[in-house]
């Protein structure tokens, strides 16, 4: 029976974590000995804006979202609620300085967005939006309901 050798079981791993973690969109596992692709080769879609990470979780008064921002300025910033679906917008902008060639490139750079279903209801006049050392913080005030509601039957 033939044996794979270590470097196909990492490999094979790392193919199975980039799936795991990035569904089927994954493209190929970038092979480190290569020279770093510049992203408008690969980029299947252009102009479509990357999406933003964020986590959402409930105290017992409040619902928070929070979004890593790092280097957005609050100028380029567009935070806003609708029918319960908070959305936040953004550009990320690049210094460069006549780049030349690209060795790695694994930042996110150009516009970024995401729309949330807020899990719970909350009070759309009572929300706090902080940007402090590159974290976007937002809380909202929960609406309290009742746990449970009869309904009549006619």
């Amino acid at each position: 029976m033939a044996r794979r050798n270590r470097e196909d079981d990492l490999l094979m791993e790392e193919d199975e974590l980039t799936a795991a973690f990035l569904g089927d969109e994954a493209g190929p596992v970038e092979d480190p000995t290569q020279p770093a692709v510049a992203q408008e080769e690969w980029d299947e879609e252009e102009g479509v804006p990357g999406q933003l990470a964020v986590d959402v979780y409930e105290t017992k008064e409040r619902l928070i979202v929070k979004a890593r921002t790092a280097g957005v300025n609050r100028s380029d910033l567009d935070v806003s609620i609708s029918d319960n679906t908070l959305s936040i917008r953004g550009t990320l902008s690049a210094n460069e300085e006549d780049v030349e060639n690209y060795f790695v490139q694994e930042c996110y750079w150009g516009e970024f967005s995401r729309s949330i279903a807020l899990p719970v209801p909350v009070k759309e006049e009572e929300i706090e939006a902080v940007l402090k050392d590159g974290v976007l913080t937002i809380g909202f005030t929960k609406l309290k309901q009742d746990t449970v509601k009869k309904i009549q039957i006619q």
